[in-house]
Order: C-alpha cells, then structure tokens, then sequence
C-alpha cells in the first residue's frame, strides 16, 4: 500500500510531481493492499487462458485454406466439445490449483520484496527485468522439463500434456496438478533474484502465459513478432516436441532454443528439418523438370 495520503503528499516525497502514470496508479492503489493488488493475476490468468487461445479456435473450426497454409500439422481437425473440454479441464486446475496458489503464496512475494508502491519503474528497468525473468526461467524450466521426460517423470505425471499430439492454445496449461506446482518454481525464481515492481510481476505472468499460448498454438504465422527475438524457438519448434510425444528427448526448452542448442538436445529436430528442406528443394526441381520436358 502507498504510504501517502494525497498526491500532493507523495510528489512531496518524491521531490518532483508524478508522472501521468503515476498518477492514475496513485489514484487506483493507493488505498488497496499488497495483498490484494497481487491477487490481480489471478483475473489476469483467468482472462489470459479464456481469451488468448479463442481466435486459434476460430481458425481450427473455421479451416480455411489461406490461413491452413501455416497450420504446422494440417491433417489433424480438433472439433468444438475436443477444444471446449481441453478448456474445462484447464478450468478445473485454475480453480482447484492455480487459483489457490495465488492466493497462498502472497507470503513469497513478502519475502523478496516485490514493491508496489512510488516511484513507478522506467520502461527500461521493466524490460531489463523482464529480460532476466524469462532467461532465468527458460533455463530452470528446461531442466524440469527434462526431468518430466525421464521414464518416471512421463508415467506419473508429464503424460497428460502429451494428450495433445498436435497441440492447440488451450492446451498449454493443460498439465497434471504437479507439473503446474513444480513449473511454478521457474516462474517464481526470476523475481527472486530480480524483485521489482507488481507491474513488473503482472507483466511477467502474463507474458509468459501469452507465450506458452503462442507456443502450443499449432500455427507458425510469418507475422508473429516472436520471430524477430533472437533464439526464439517459436510454435513451430514446440509443436515438433509433441509431434513426437512421449518419447521425445528433443526441443525441452520452453523459450528459447540455446539450452537445447548446447546440450544438444534439438538434434533430431535439426536433423528433420534439414531432411523437409532437401525434400522441398528436390520437389520443386522434379517440377521444373517436368515443366521443360512439357514444353519440348
């Protein structure tokens, strides 16, 4: 909670007036609790996983053969009750685990000091963090996900994501409630090393979720802006990691591609993209061939 009565008596503090910004966070925090302002995520959650992943069901139901051309596997049609029950199901877990989560884990967020209060972070300290949050947590998470693929990880646990072959957007919360538990500590560990601000932690939550989305949505759009982070693995780098299934020890990285890159985990990915190229390329010369000897 801010600790100011008035604006008057925060830019006094401060030494300067407060931003436009600032300002409208004064006038909406200033009389909420921490505890209450970091409760937000769980809104944020709830519409992040209802409404992200809706236009990708559109297009699933829709099927048309313009936007078909970047569906990374085409032959595979995921009907309404499979999507509104993949939906229920991430439902479920939100109000029987990630909900109260939130709700408990307040203490946490205590103990590494995210603030809340004046003066707002610069646009540059919100991205240099945010920056540090997702290396941390692409890191750690690689791990874990490895971990998931280890014989005992995949039977008792991991299994339930890979229900989903060809994954779509709502399926990238969809886990079992352990996962989602211990997925949770790489989330958690770029703040710890890092703390700022609740927007700061918004963002990050949010972000991350957007991502995942993204990344499980079955479609490698030209335009996404994603393609222009470097090392940025991207849709259709996950989507090879499901098309596997159970058995894969390929592509474990949840962001970015340099763990798997180093510990030479992409390997079989690279192989088979390259294998798709010399294809491709062997085609499209058959075709030039078969064009000249229709002219002759």
């Amino acid at each position: 909670m801010i600790p100011y009565a008035t604006i008057e008596e925060a830019s006094m503090a401060l030494g300067r007036n407060l931003t436009t910004l600032e300002t409208l966070w004064f006038e909406y925090s200033a009389t909420k609790s921490d505890y209450y302002l970091y409760c937000h995520n769980i809104l944020f959650l709830f519409l992040i996983f209802s409404l992200v992943p809706l236009p990708l069901v559109f297009l699933e139901l829709a099927r048309s053969a313009w936007f078909d051309r970047y569906k990374i596997q085409p032959k595979v049609k995921n009907s309404f009750s499979d999507m509104f029950r993949c939906y229920r199901d991430v439902m479920k877990m939100f109000v029987l685990v990630v909900g109260p989560l939130q709700l408990v884990s307040y203490p946490s967020i205590q103990m590494i000091e995210i603030r809340s209060g004046l003066p707002l972070p610069s646009f540059g300290e919100i991205a240099a963090q945010l920056v540090v949050y997702f290396l941390v947590e692409d890191y750690t998470n690689y791990w874990v996900h490895r971990f998931f693929h280890s014989k005992w990880g995949y039977e008792k646990i991991h299994h339930i994501h890979h229900e989903y072959t060809a994954p779509i957007g709502y399926a990238a919360p969809y886990a079992h409630w352990a996962e989602v538990l211990l997925l949770g500590v790489p989330t958690f560990l770029g703040p710890a090393i890092a703390p700022g601000h609740m927007i700061t932690f918004w963002l990050w939550i949010a972000l991350r979720q957007i991502e995942a989305i993204e990344t499980h949505s079955g479609y490698d759009f030209p335009w996404t802006l994603t393609k222009f982070i470097p090392f940025y693995g991207g849709a259709e780098y996950h989507d090879y990691h499901h098309y596997v299934g159970g058995q894969s020890q390929s592509n474990f990285a949840s962001v970015f591609t340099y763990c798997d890159y180093i510990y030479g985990t992409d390997k079989g990915y690279r192989f088979q993209k390259k294998l798709l190229q010399q294809i491709k390329e062997e085609s499209k010369k058959s075709n030039k061939q078969n064009g000249g000897d229709k002219l002759d």
